[in-house]
């Protein structure tokens, strides 16, 4: 009696884990879309076609819903993200500075997994952005800021900032980030650009930093840092 409690106790222990693993080992399909005017608020139809994804808080800290939804065109993929929040914690006036020290939603495209090289872009409720290409050799993740990054080449951003002003210290209830990331941008990477069913790994994250300290939100289960790029999970584009 007693080995046959211990077998159903173990069953269900790799029964729950096979569950688990299952959430992180199916990738996310992401839909294809028609091209559009981004304005920061999403209202566009063609996000219809996709669900919200929300992040998992994963520092004790201020409660905020935070969510992210993805799409891709001939041309280049699309990420919408949303947060609640309370202020704007940041005083960075100019893209390319340590915006990561202040609130920022992150998205990371790993379009090769065999390789250490994958792509960081940053975006924060001023509407500044760091954009990277991370070679992550003996675990440094310091990046390179792109060449000739004029034109097509560029990300298409706009923020937008709900309840308040879109000013350092401000008030506000909530802010989303509406991008666009050009394949010509991400060319240098492999496996890019995708076609129907090409698998890349990725991640999207954020930091806030109302309470004094960083609180980090996360879709892959990550643990210490948004560059455990082996623990990101995988999409497809169907």
């Amino acid at each position: 009696m007693k080995i046959y409690t211990l077998f159903l106790f173990i069953f269900s222990c790799c029964s729950l884990f096979a569950q688990e693993a299952e959430q992180y080992t199916d990738p996310l399909p992401v839909k294809r879309c028609t091209d559009f005017t981004i304005t920061g608020k999403g209202e566009n139809a063609e996000w219809q076609k996709t669900n919200w994804i929300s992040l998992q808080q994963i520092d004790k800290g201020k409660q905020y819903e935070t969510k992210y939804k993805i799409l891709y065109s001939s041309k280049g993929i699309y990420v919408l993200f949303s947060g609640e929040d309370e202020k704007i914690t940041s005083t960075f006036e100019n893209d390319f500075d340590n915006l990561f020290n202040a609130d920022v939603f992150e998205v990371f495209f790993h379009p090769d997994p065999s390789t250490p090289l994958y792509f960081e872009y940053e975006i924060s409720p001023l509407n500044k952005e760091l954009v990277l290409l991370i070679p992550n050799l003996k675990s440094g993740a310091y990046g390179w800021i792109p060449w000739h990054y004029t034109g097509e080449r560029k990300v298409k951003k706009n923020v937008y900032i709900e309840g308040g002003k879109m000013q350092p210290g401000a008030a506000i209830r909530s802010w989303s980030a509406e991008l666009f990331f050009p394949y010509t941008l991400l060319s240098p990477l492999s496996n890019v650009p995708p076609k129907s069913g090409t698998v890349w790994n990725a991640n999207f994250c954020r930091l806030d930093y109302d309470s004094g300290s960083m609180i980090k939100w996360s879709w892959s289960p990550v643990e210490r840092s948004f560059h455990e790029f082996k623990k990101f999970r995988s999409i497809r584009f169907e």
